[in-house]
């Protein structure tokens, strides 16, 4: 492969090719397309030239002939990155994708795919890759995490959602599969009473293992958010009424199977939640909406009284209606909730600020031997 490499790059040109970085993570919904798009958005202010790609897709659509990754279009929309900066998402992984490699009729040698797409961007300083689901995931088509870094010669940028102190054993392990190649970590989504644990103990052993700590984000209630939107989506739901606040953040999920008294204590101990209950439990739908209540959903398909749609109506809730059960409904919920995306422009905004304060991008540059030709106020 490297024989390859060696061949497309070109050897009279002036100007230095571009740096590759890729950004995985050690396990699915880990918080990668929020650290590219967190760290491409301090790379451009520090005046770098920046491209993006995610060579194996999971949210794939048809577009002119070719494969469109959602999470590509976003972020070179929120980017502003001309389409020469955009490089090719390669395959969708799928079931489908899977079963034809199996039986043996896709014989496409995907990694000497890459390297001739990507090594003949024309791509400024730092093309950014978006790794797969975990550092093994894609290996089937020779696109794993580690399989992309050493065809593009790439440096590899490691995401760790943090559980508790034990979360140093998958990047200890990660270090002894992707040695060197490994720059950095960032450590996401620490609970605020575990912060001074993870900086004074986690931090400084991951530091002496040669692993440098390039962020450490706090928990953020809003980025493990889900919008209105989304559950409509995902439970394919009727919506009863003001579909016009389907933007509203949901950020916590609450179930009215109480009797109403008990229901009230509980709604008023959370906030900006989703409330499930039955399509004919009005004492709770009405308790709901009197609460910081984002959405009623209601089972059952039954509708609820006009009083109640009217009062929603006021208060600018929306009301869902689904043709399920109390606890598929839940299961639907919880599950939107442990995938969640960042693509609300509400998130963005926090998801910039957040590795404003806490990624030192300087370190990474330093770490890259790439120097900042500009830097923006």
């Amino acid at each position: 492969m490297n024989e390859i490499r060696s061949a497309l790059v070109p050897k009279s040109s002036k100007c230095l090719p571009p740096k590759y970085l890729l950004v995985g993570s050690t396990e699915a919904y880990s918080g990668k397309s929020a650290t590219v798009l967190g760290l491409s958005n301090q790379l451009q202010k520090k005046g770098l030239d920046i491209a993006y790609g995610k060579p194996l897709g999971t949210c794939l659509n048809e577009s002119e002939g070719s494969l469109v990754e959602e999470d590509v279009e976003f972020i070179a929309a929120n980017l502003n990155l001309p389409v020469n900066r955009l490089a090719p998402t390669l395959l969708a992984l799928d079931e489908f994708a899977v079963q034809k490699r199996l039986r043996g009729e896709d014989k496409v040698n995907y990694c000497q795919s890459l390297v001739e797409q990507y090594l003949h961007l024309q791509a400024g300083d730092l093309i950014l890759l978006e790794g797969a689901g975990n550092l093994e995931e894609g290996s089937l088509f020779e696109l794993s995490l580690l399989q992309v870094a050493e065809a593009v010669d790439g440096a590899i940028l490691l995401v760790c959602r943090y559980k508790s102190l034990l979360s140093v054993e998958s990047l200890l392990s990660a270090k002894q599969k992707l040695s060197d190649r490994l720059i950095g970590v960032v450590i996401n989504d620490i609970p605020a009473t575990q912060l001074e644990t993870v900086n004074t103990i986690m931090r400084p052993f991951l530091e002496d293992m040669a692993i440098p700590v390039l962020a450490m984000l706090p928990e953020n209630s809003l980025l493990r958010s889900v919008s209105v939107r989304e559950l409509v989506n995902q439970l394919q739901a009727d919506v009863l009424c003001r579909r016009d606040r389907l933007d509203l953040m949901v950020e916590s999920l609450a179930i009215g199977a109480m009797n109403v008294n008990s229901a009230v204590k509980y709604f008023r101990k959370r906030r900006n939640m989703a409330v499930v209950t039955g399509g004919d439990r009005v004492e709770i739908q009405q308790a709901a909406l009197e609460t910081s209540t984002q959405c009623l959903i209601l089972t059952g398909q039954l509708p609820p009284p006009d009083f109640i749609l009217t009062r929603a109506e006021e208060l600018e809730i929306p009301i869902l209606s689904v043709d399920l059960d109390t606890l598929t409904t839940v299961e639907i919920v919880d599950k939107a909730f442990g995938q969640v995306r960042v693509h609300e422009p509400i998130k963005v905004e926090c998801i910039r600020q957040l590795m404003s304060e806490h990624f030192d991008v300087n370190r990474l540059l330093s770490l890259l031997d790439l120097n900042a030709t500009a830097t923006l106020t």
